[in-house]
C-alpha cells in the first residue's frame, strides 16, 4: 500500500503542499487570521460578486419567479427547466451563433467536450499552456495528441501541413487569454490557419476573458472580430461573472450531438435553476460594464508597467505574474506581501514549469491605482 504521509512529507520538503485558506470574504478585502487583506488572487474580475446591489436585487426577481434551489435531475431527465433554454438562446443571439449549450463547469466542459467529439481518427493540437482541465479532456479520450510550444503559430503551421491530410478531423486547442501568464492568443491567426484545411476545427476557452474584454464583454473573441469562425468557443460564468457553470457556442449539430454523447453532461444533476437565473441576470448586464472594463483595463496596464523585467512584460491582461524562481523564495514573498495587506498566493509546479513559481496578481475592477502603486513600492525594494 502506497505511504501517502510519506508523499504528503516530501510535498512539504518540496515547497509544493497546499492547504485550503481558512478566509472570511468581506468586499475586495479578505480576512485570514485577524488580518484584512486587498484580495488580488478574486477571479471575480469586474467586481459583481461583491455587488449587494445587484444581489439584492436579483434576490427581489427570484422570490417573484419561484425557481428552485435545485434540478433535482440531469437535464436529460426532469432538471431541464425553461430558464436554461432561455440564457441558451440568449448566449446563442447574443454571439451570433447558431446554438448555446451549458454545463455545470468549465472543468466539466473542457473534459467532456473534446471526449465525446474526438476519437483515434481526430488528432488534437494544444497549445503547450493550455489549462489542465483540457489536458484532462484530452487524455480522457482516445484521441492522438501533439503539444505546440507556447503561441508558436509557425509550428502549429508545420504540425498542420505534416500531419492534418492523415485524420479525419483535427482539432487546434487554445486558451485565449492563458491563466498563469495572462498573455493573450492571436485567434485570428488560428482561424486563418484553420481556413487553410477543410477537416480542421478551433476550440477557443474563454475563461478568463469572457465579461472583461470586447466592447460588449464577450471576449478576445469579440476583440478580434472573429467570434462566429470559432467553431467551439467556450467559457465560464465562475469568474467575471460572478456565478456557476460554462457554456459552449457552436452549431446546432454538434450541440445535439454533444447532449446525445458528452458524458459529464449526461450523468450530472443540472445546477439549480435558480443559480442559472443568476447567471442570466449577470450576462445581460454585460454591455453595460464598460467602466468597470476600463478601470480594470488601467489598473492591469500600470500593474504590468512596474513589474516589467520580473513577468510584467509576459502579460496582456488583468492576470499578471510576479516570476520568482523558486518554491520557497516564493512563498516566502507571498506571505510578506500578506503580512503587509495584499492576500496573494505562490503559484508552483505542477501548476507552472519548474523554476518558474510565481506569485499571480489576479485584478478586479475593484481595486484601484493606488493600491497597485502601494503593492509595487513593495515588489521593487
Amino acid at each position: 500500500m502506497k505511504d501517502y504521509n510519506k508523499l504528503l512529507n516530501n510535498l512539504k520538503a518540496s515547497g509544493g503542499l497546499r492547504h485550503l485558506p481558512e478566509i472570511e470574504h468581506q468586499g475586495i478585502y479578505i480576512e485570514k487570521g485577524g488580518q484584512t487583506m486587498l484580495n488580488l488572487s478574486s477571479n471575480d474580475y469586474l467586481g459583481l460578486a461583491a455587488r449587494l446591489d445587484l444581489r439584492n436585487n436579483f434576490l427581489g426577481r427570484l422570490k417573484e419567479s419561484g425557481l428552485p434551489l435545485s434540478s433535482t435531475s440531469s437535464r436529460l431527465l426532469t432538471g431541464n427547466y425553461s430558464i436554461y433554454t432561455e440564457l441558451e438562446q440568449d448566449m446563442a443571439d447574443r454571439f451570433g451563433r447558431e446554438a448555446c449549450l451549458l454545463f455545470n463547469s468549465g472543468y466539466h466542459a473542457n473534459t467532456g467536450i473534446l471526449p465525446a467529439l474526438a476519437d483515434k481518427r481526430t488528432l488534437i493540437l494544444a497549445d503547450k499552456l493550455v489549462h489542465a482541465s483540457i489536458i484532462d479532456g484530452i487524455l480522457l479520450g482516445d484521441a492522438p495528441f501533439r503539444r505546440f510550444r507556447h503561441n508558436d503559430y509557425g509550428q502549429l503551421e508545420q504540425l498542420l501541413g505534416k500531419e492534418a491530410a492523415d485524420y479525419e478531423q483535427v482539432i487546434i486547442a487554445t486558451e485565449s487569454i492563458f491563466s498563469m501568464d495572462g498573455d493573450v492568443a492571436d485567434l485570428r491567426r488560428l482561424v486563418s490557419l484553420k481556413k487553410q484545411y477543410p477537416n480542421v476545427m478551433l476550440y477557443v476557452d474563454e475563461a478568463h476573458a469572457i465579461g472583461v474584454r470586447g466592447n460588449n464583454g464577450l471576449g478576445i473573441a469579440e476583440e478580434q472580430g472573429c467570434i462566429k469562425e470559432i467553431d467551439l468557443l467556450v467559457g465560464t460564468f465562475g469568474k467575471a461573472l460572478a456565478s456557476m457553470g460554462a457554456y459552449l457556442l457552436c452549431s446546432g449539430t454538434i450541440r445535439e450531438y454533444l447532449v446525445n454523447t458528452m458524458r459529464p453532461l449526461i450523468f450530472s444533476t443540472a445546477l439549480p435553476p435558480a443559480q442559472i437565473a443568476w447567471t442570466k441576470y449577470l450576462f445581460d448586464l454585460l454591455p453595460s460594464l464598460g467602466k468597470e472594463r476600463e478601470q480594470l483595463r488601467i489598473t492591469s496596464h500600470l500593474l504590468r508597467e512596474q513589474l516589467q523585467g520580473h513577468g510584467g512584460e509576459i502579460s496582456d491582461s488583468h492576470i499578471v505574474p510576479y516570476i520568482i524562481g523558486e518554491n520557497d523564495a516564493c512563498i516566502a514573498k507571498a506571505e510578506e506581501l500578506q503580512r503587509k495587506g495584499f492576500y496573494c498566493l505562490p503559484v508552483r509546479p505542477p501548476t507552472v514549469p519548474q523554476g518558474t513559481s510565481r506569485i499571480r496578481f489576479s485584478l478586479t475592477a475593484a481595486v484601484d491605482a493606488e493600491a497597485i502603486n502601494n503593492l509595487s513600492s513593495l515588489l521593487n525594494k
